[in-house]
């Protein structure tokens, strides 16, 4: 009989045959020798896990899209923009090899590694999660711009022409502090925790690799009716979501989100663009004004979401119908009237966020963690063009952060995140 060889993984001694099962090769397939193991060893560090369908508020990791996009949206997420300072090719794919196995880890409510004995290290794992589930954790990677022009990366010449810096629109007052990033990491959860432990944790494995440049966690609350959920609200009470892209609809999806062959840069195929705005909400502003006009300025009623003069929130807008006086019920300059007449589709999946005042005069630091997904940046451009100047929602918001970002499509067993794209070079 064949000697079987140990191999040491975070302080756990593993024979060679559960080394294969592990990472998915067997008698039959791939011979990992001593070299062959090695290099797996020093680019992951672990063996590579596996989605734990035995885990409690589980999302898979593996799929053909990468989650926190079609799935059910959460209660909370963490947001995170990063500028990467890495120097090489091989550096920025060695990264991205690294956080494939602590993801899927992660989305499985598991720590990024087992407890050391050893009391004189830092711990694997920051730990702040540990007694608590998966929590529906998704966890998304997109890739900004900037990236491509980052000096000897060599990756200017796969840059989509779409993955450019969103124009600057109407009424746009944007602090370079939440604008752009050359990656980011979306974490979406049930709990505010699980979301901040697993940026915070996928970003110290990264460390040298990474920095922060910026960050923004939110919230979503969900009425529930007859055990469904229902529309959440946005910090102007309004219903934020109605008439939203059907996510269980291959064709909607298909046609609005998920990049097609020959649509885009082969990489993207499967993939979507992100777009993220932090728009601040002019609360005291808000507060102040009438129902009535409240109402007018998003062309919905308020408690119900139903389309002005009507009862029900899914009911179709009619833009042609009129008042007594002969205008349009649903009026002119009204937020849900423009995004109606561009024509365009996109899928929102917004988060509300407090964090503190702005100054010395008590001003609420609140708004929206406005962000989209579209298959062409132009579906967003479109839209918010639309809005101009003439939407009158612009009276009480403010637009202060801007990023967009090109996420790679899903990551199948045995491969890694963002992979297209490598192998595409």
């Amino acid at each position: 009989m064949t000697e079987e060889k140990e191999v040491k993984f975070y302080d756990k001694k593993i024979s060679r045959r559960q080394m294969l099962k592990y990472t998915g090769a067997g008698a039959a397939g791939v011979a990992l020798g001593a070299s062959g193991l090695g290099s797996l060893m020093s680019v992951f560090g672990m063996a590579m896990p596996d989605d734990d369908e035995r885990a409690t508020n589980k999302i898979n990791f593996y799929g053909a899209h990468q989650s926190g996009i079609a799935t059910d949206v959460p209660t909370h997420v963490y947001f995170a923009s990063l500028n990467v300072v890495v120097t090489s090719l091989k550096e920025l794919q060695d990264l991205f090899k690294t956080w494939t196995p602590l993801t899927v880890r992660l989305m499985n409510g598991e720590p990024i590694g087992d407890s050391s004995t050893n009391g004189y290290v830092p711990a694997k794992d920051t730990g702040e999660a540990k007694g608590l589930d998966a929590s529906n954790l998704t966890i998304t990677f997109g890739v900004g711009p900037s990236l491509f022009d980052k000096p000897g990366l060599g990756l200017a010449h796969k840059r989509p022409k779409e993955l450019t810096d969103l124009p600057h629109f109407p009424k746009d007052q944007l602090d370079p502090t939440y604008t752009g990033g050359d990656i980011c990491i979306q974490a979406c959860a049930d709990d505010p925790q699980v979301a901040f432990h697993a940026v915070r944790n996928l970003i110290r494995a990264a460390s040298g690799k990474v920095t922060m440049k910026w960050s923004q966690a939110g919230f979503n609350s969900y009425p529930m009716k007859k055990s469904k959920k229902q529309t959440p609200r946005n910090l102007f009470a309004f219903k934020d979501g109605t008439v939203n892209v059907n996510t269980k609809s291959k064709t909607d999806m298909n046609e609005v989100v998920w990049v097609q062959p020959g649509e885009t840069a082969s990489w993207m195929t499967g993939g979507t663009y992100l777009v993220a705005r932090r728009i601040q909400m002019h609360l005291e502003t808000w507060d102040r004004t009438a129902l009535g006009e409240q109402e007018a300025t998003f062309g919905r009623h308020r408690d119900t979401g139903a389309p002005i003069g009507l009862h029900q929130e899914n009911d179709d807008l009619g833009l042609e119908r009129k008042d007594a006086s002969g205008q349009p019920t649903i009026p002119a300059d009204s937020h849900a009237r423009l995004a109606r007449e561009s024509g365009e589709r996109m899928l929102r999946r917004s988060f509300s966020y407090s964090s503190g005042v702005i100054d010395a005069t008590g001003t609420y630091d609140a708004g929206l963690l406005f962000i989209s997904f579209q298959k062409h940046p132009k579906q967003f451009i479109k839209i918010q063009n639309s809005f101009g100047r003439v939407d009158k929602l612009n009276e009480y918001i403010t637009h202060r952060g801007s990023a967009m970002f090109a996420c790679f499509p899903g990551i199948q067993k045995g491969s890694y995140i963002g992979e297209a794209l490598f192998k595409s070079l």
